[in-house]
């Protein structure tokens, strides 16, 4: 069900919640947190289908913010429920001209009475996501590095922005490859890792941060390097772990497709697919409190790297 509220105010918006959870009864009932999504007109659709996915396993009330500075003073709405809206509320919120001056106050009566509140820019996030006016009110705040605008400096922002909650889907997107990494050297020979080498697609700030990450962890020389748009598009390519023994090489030869090799050991065939954007995002929604090894990595593993990566094949 869609119920559209032009030129609106918060309070009527908050009736209207009240009345649809009166008609739907229990559908309506047992939201464990408020989503609040701020994006761009023409972007929130993408957004909102993740949200409704991840609502499947964390039930919730979603409130899409789309702002425009410029226009006329108006709030327009939209409530989402049952089908439209998977298990969660969606509330839809498109604010012009001085409707638009406080993002904070559109949101605030809004939000769940005692649930905790998580901000998520699926693009253009603030330099400072905690102390955005959004940001004040969340517990934790996502933004995605990959998104608009994407350039080669964002890794560096999100260090020197870092406070405790924030997260980036970028680091998400690496749990998969962690978790391999991480079985390959919990077996034998148990040698020392000696030197690492990491490449990645140039749109993929995931590569700076897995080669941040096992910079933190190994504590040995990374290189990391972006790949030619040509010979590999998306993600991350391939991680080298030099060993006495031989290296271990996880590479990937299609974006679904990896293949683990070992000195003295036959080869593996895996399958380490890219996260779609549900699955990341249903990832952060399971933890409410500080991710501190994201905050640890983005801050003393970034640095420890020593600057930007070396360009070409």
């Amino acid at each position: 069900m869609i119920v559209d509220l032009p030129d609106t105010t918060v309070s009527k918006i908050a009736r209207e919640l009240v009345n649809v959870r009166e008609e739907g009864g229990a559908v309506a009932l047992g939201r464990v947190l408020t989503l609040v999504i701020a994006t761009s007109q023409g972007l929130e659709e993408d957004a909102i289908e993740a949200a409704n996915d991840a609502s499947r396993e964390h039930p919730m009330r979603v409130i899409v913010l789309i702002t425009q500075r410029d226009g006329e003073s108006k709030l327009d709405a939209q409530i989402r429920v049952g089908g439209d809206a998977g298990a969660s509320e969606v509330v839809v919120l498109r604010a012009s001209g001085g409707a638009a001056s406080n993002d904070e106050a559109l949101i605030t009566g809004l939000l769940l009475p005692d649930a905790p509140v998580v901000a998520w820019w699926p693009d253009h996030p603030p330099a400072r996501p905690s102390q955005s006016p959004i940001g004040r009110i969340a517990q934790r705040r996502i933004t995605d590095a990959s998104t608009l605008p994407y350039d080669s400096g964002r890794l560096a922002a999100l260090g020197d922005g870092y406070a405790p909650g924030d997260t980036d889907l970028a680091w998400t997107r690496l749990t998969h490859w962690r978790e391999q990494l991480a079985a390959v050297l919990d077996q034998p020979p148990y040698e020392p890792v000696t030197a690492v080498e990491v490449v990645g697609s140039g749109s993929s700030p995931s590569t700076g941060l897995l080669a941040a990450w096992l910079r933190l962890m190994l504590d040995v020389p990374v290189e990391w390097r972006y790949a030619p748009g040509d010979e590999w598009e998306h993600g991350i390519r391939s991680v080298r772990l030099k060993r006495p023994s031989g290296d271990v090489l996880l590479e990937r030869s299609t974006p679904v497709d990896a293949t683990l090799t070992q000195s003295g050991q036959p080869s593996h065939d895996l399958v380490l697919p890219r996260r779609t954007l549900r699955e990341c995002l249903a990832e952060e929604l399971r933890r409410l409190g500080p991710d501190v090894l994201y905050g640890r990595v983005i801050t003393e593993g970034w640095q420890q790297l020593h600057g930007t990566p070396e360009q070409g094949a």
